[in-house]
């Protein structure tokens, strides 16, 4: 315990951290240097913060077991005889799914070449145990903040919005083909985001004890985002795999952050006027679903404008970076937005998509606020 919290949290969190950014590092790895060598320092960070967090709540799940004091036990859920926290085992299956995706990654780099996208089958299961590894940190800092006194529990509750951060950056990182900036004045980015995004801002927001719950959350993404854009710039990386058309001397950074924290607020204003005027959830979800996209909108539809022009080609914004292997055709179109499509048609889907995305927060964030083991 340090000052009331499990030390096995801070353990868990820290796993995730090196995991989400070998994640970006990786991404960067890839359109800097191209694939050189399985044990890349990007590899080396994702996997050590999977061994981690499988040691750390291995351990715990044996010093509950043989060990623990009564309480401990009893807040404890047994599985194969052993007993440990229930986000303990959900981590433990995600550094075991983690684990089981790198020679399964390593096979198919061999087999197929460099990745042309991230959705493939080993990095799906890899994001996968990432996922259950963070979500265990939640629930693991989730369930003592529910048994903790006042003290504790506004340290634990920040402990678990620091976790909610982490998981939109892993969410965010997923769907980025999805969301780049040339794209940002077509519904489907704003159908992706509507349908992603809203369900994890919204699950953290309830199930938080915090004030600004969902602010915090995309504040946590953003700084994280921020941090790699501008540091990654500073180390050297060069190809070495062709075809080469761009001359790259540094390591890539990844997209600008999404302004998230825009919604962030205004969810975060809607679910204190849930508490106080005592409405159904469906009718909360579909006024969150038309928040969130009026006023993602209102700041991504703008900011879209800029990232493409020269204001945005410099080291703050990294606008002017391009991947090695991109070819002139493509460099062209680096700064050109593409056409907007029919979002008559195109943005009341996002809305749905916003709205069941909203629901199904409240209905996750309604369980995880009740988590005691």
């Amino acid at each position: 315990m340090a000052g009331g919290v499990p030390l096995a949290i801070y353990g868990v969190l820290f796993a995730s951290t090196s995991v989400v950014l070998g994640v970006v590092w990786d991404i960067s790895w890839h359109r800097t240097i191209g694939r050189d060598t399985f044990w890349t320092p990007a590899h080396v960070a994702i996997y050590l913060g999977g061994v981690v967090s499988g040691l750390t709540c291995g351990w715990l799940a044996l010093k509950t077991t043989f060990a623990g004091t009564a309480s401990a036990r009893a807040e404890a859920v047994r599985f194969w005889g052993f007993r440990a926290p229930f986000g303990a085992w959900v981590s433990i299956w995600g550094a075991i799914a983690m684990l089981t995706s790198a020679p399964f990654d390593d096979w198919w780099h061999n087999a197929y070449g460099l990745d042309v996208k991230i959705v493939s089958p080993p990095h799906m299961l890899l994001a996968a145990g990432i996922a259950a590894i963070q979500c265990g940190a939640m629930l693991m800092a989730l369930a003592a903040q529910n048994r903790a006194t006042d003290a504790d529990r506004r340290q634990l509750g920040r402990l678990f919005l620091y976790g909610a951060g982490l998981l939109l950056v892993l969410v965010a990182t997923i769907s980025i083909e999805y969301t780049r900036r040339w794209d940002m004045h077509r519904s489907s980015f704003y159908q992706v985001t509507s349908a992603v995004f809203v369900f994890f801002l919204v699950s953290a927001a309830r199930a938080s004890v915090a004030r600004w719950p969902a602010t915090a959350a995309s504040l946590v993404y953003t700084a994280l985002i921020l941090c790699m854009v501008w540091l990654l710039p500073f180390f050297p990386g060069q190809p070495l795999l062709g075809p080469i058309y761009v001359q790259v001397d540094r390591f890539m950074p990844p997209p600008f952050p999404l302004l998230l924290v825009v919604p962030a607020v205004a969810i975060d204003l809607l679910m204190r006027w849930r508490r106080e005027v005592r409405g159904r959830d469906w009718l909360l979800a579909a006024v969150i679903a038309v928040a969130f996209l009026v006023t993602f909108i209102a700041v991504q539809w703008p900011f879209a404008d800029f990232l493409v022009s020269e204001w945005a080609r410099n080291d703050v914004f990294g606008s002017h970076r391009m991947d090695y292997n991109l070819t002139p055709q493509v460099q062209e179109r680096w700064y050109r937005l593409n056409r907007s499509d029919n979002l008559g048609r195109g943005l009341p889907i996002a809305l749905v998509l916003g709205f069941v995305s909203a629901r199904f927060g409240l209905w996750w964030g309604n369980w995880m606020a009740r988590v005691q083991r």
